[in-house]
């Protein structure tokens, strides 16, 4: 079975554009994520799926640059660019990450991976409260290509899993909780805030061609508390809502 991580990726971020190109360490984002997903042993490809879009040249260049697999595809339709990678690729089972995990962690991928394939799983992800941007979840091909096939609000093509985890009576799915308490954590990169945090945070854990992990930031955060009131407040999954509100207003009118 082919275990492909498709990492979603784009310039035009409502919130912080060209995020994905930020610097950290001296280094983009996406160096950062493609460096730490190569860390996971139950991974068999790596795979930047961006748009079509002019604006998402940069990111194309970016990976032939440092001969990292991209492709391109819908800019708005994010499911259909999933399939579209999968197809190419030939997955048959897909690790969804976002753009703005920089701090993605390969053991905690590899642990949600593990578990979906321990199980009769569609789908499978990390559950309980942990730390925003630590996001991953494992699709099998099957419930992406009927996804794919049957979703038809924006907020299920937008987003890749919605109409998947919405579905209980068709999708089997699961989650390993490893956290508690954690939820309101944030080390996702979606604000100016949240930039300066990693900032500090890559300043004082990352070195060349050594992945710090999980723990190592937690440790950094217990000896300085103060760091978490950078981007403190800030609303989680904020374009998911933004989605479903959107449809409210039309169901509305």
């Amino acid at each position: 079975m082919r275990k492909i991580a498709i990492v979603q990726a784009r310039m035009s971020s409502s919130r912080l554009p060209g995020k994905v190109l930020e610097s950290l360490a001296g280094k983009p984002v996406l160096y950062h994520i493609h460096e730490r997903l190569s860390g996971c042993k139950l991974i068999d490809k790596i795979v930047i799926a961006t748009s079509k879009d002019s604006s998402d040249d940069v990111i194309d260049d970016f990976c032939q640059n440092h001969h990292i697999e991209c492709f391109r595809g819908s800019l708005n339709d994010v499911l259909d660019r999933f399939y579209q990678t999968a197809v190419k690729y030939k997955a048959d089972i897909i690790i969804r990450i976002t753009g703005d995990c920089p701090v993605i962690d390969p053991v905690i991928v590899d642990s949600v991976l593990a578990g979906f394939l321990g199980g009769s799983y569609d789908f499978y992800g990390l559950g309980g409260e942990f730390p925003d941007g630590l996001d991953c979840t494992v699709f099998s091909f099957e419930s992406i290509q009927m996804a794919w096939r049957d979703a038809k609000l924006p907020s299920e093509r937008e987003h890749v899993g919605p109409y998947i985890e919405n579905n209980p009576k068709i999708f089997n799915g699961g989650a390993l909780d490893l956290y508690s308490g954690l939820s309101s954590m944030r080390l996702t990169l979606d604000e100016l805030a949240d930039l300066e945090l990693l900032k500090i945070v890559f300043d004082k854990l990352y070195y060349e061609n050594k992945i710090f992990y999980t723990h190592e930031i937690f440790e950094l955060i217990n000896k300085n508390p103060q760091l978490l009131k950078i981007n403190q407040g800030i609303v989680r999954n904020e374009g998911y809502s933004k989605s479903l509100l959107l449809e409210q207003e039309i169901d509305n009118e």
